[in-house]
């Protein structure tokens, strides 16, 4: 026989894939979480995980486990139900996502998802580089690019579009730009080429084969703020470019570019009722604003 706490500390192991991270979602010690997976596991007659430096991997009967396991915490968050929304949806959630998409989500989805969900903690995290999603870094990741391999899942969420953009105070000081043809003699603002961590956010080469750019950052921020500063052309998501008036949009005509938010996660963490209901939302939130995502000012 075992008990529902058991099965609690079994969702959280197979979810966190590491027994510190399920301890911290079930605010207890991560001796605690070893100790009831080792008792379900006696109980059941059954080796639920893998044991290995990087953390708990469920086996074949882990992994039957969890479909029966997430039926019992439905009916306990039905019967929970009237402690109030999002009742059954408690503890930390961490979702990594590329800093601009970052800033739009603060400012227009952020106040809607802590009313909907007032006991999730949730921790964003700049997704500057590639998270080892193997590892569980993060439970949700929005990325510029979807997985096709591996046990991850991505869906896409809605498309954005980006140009050029320079301040008046840069283009008075330089030659005009009437063309494409005219773009490689001016000074360009753009990511440093060894720390591109996604092929879409390789901007440059698919506006002109010979731009490179003379003033580099990891940082999207650092370059908005160079191109604020009058120190050369760069190329911004136009939801983020919009919100600065100093900033002349260049060739809307001409060029133009496209790329897509997706959202990857884990397949076990997709199956998760708790964060099934974040995608959920945030998959409705963002693509009822997609024409903000695709705004030029």
């Amino acid at each position: 026989m075992f008990s529902w706490d058991d099965m609690q500390f079994f969702l959280a192991v197979a979810r966190e894939g590491q027994l510190s991270r399920a301890a911290r979602l079930l605010n207890t010690s991560h001796v605690t979480v070893s100790r009831r997976i080792d008792r379900l596991e006696e109980a059941l007659h059954l080796r639920l995980f893998e044991r290995n430096p990087r953390g708990y991997e469920l086996t074949a009967a882990g992994r039957r486990m969890v479909d029966q396991a997430e039926r019992m915490e439905a009916a306990a968050s039905e019967v929970t139900a009237t402690q109030g929304a999002g009742a059954g949806q408690a503890g930390p959630m961490r979702i990594a996502m590329p800093e601009g998409f970052g800033r739009f989500f603060a400012a227009n989805l952020l106040p809607e998802f802590v009313s909907r969900f007032p006991r999730i903690s949730l921790e964003m995290v700049a997704l500057s580089q590639v998270l080892a999603l193997s590892r569980r870094e993060a439970d949700i990741s929005v990325t510029l690019d979807p997985y096709k391999s591996g046990p991850y899942r991505s869906e896409k969420i809605v498309d954005y579009t980006l140009h050029l953009y320079a301040t008046e105070a840069y283009l008075a000081a330089h030659p005009p730009i009437l063309r494409r043809a005219d773009l490689p003699a001016h000074r360009f603002i753009g990511y440093i080429e060894e720390m591109i961590f996604a092929p879409g956010l390789d901007y440059l080469r698919d506006v002109h084969p010979d731009l490179r750019p003379e003033i580099k950052s990891a940082s999207i921020f650092n370059q908005l703020t160079a191109g604020l500063h009058g120190l050369g052309v760069v190329i911004l998501p136009d939801f983020l470019a919009c919100r600065y008036p100093a900033l002349r949009l260049l060739l809307p005509e001409e060029v133009e570019l496209h790329r897509t938010y997706w959202l990857t996660c884990h397949r076990d963490v997709r199956q998760a009722r708790r964060e099934r209901a974040v995608i959920a939302f945030m998959m409705e939130g963002l693509r009822s604003r997609a024409g903000m995502l695709r705004h030029a000012g």
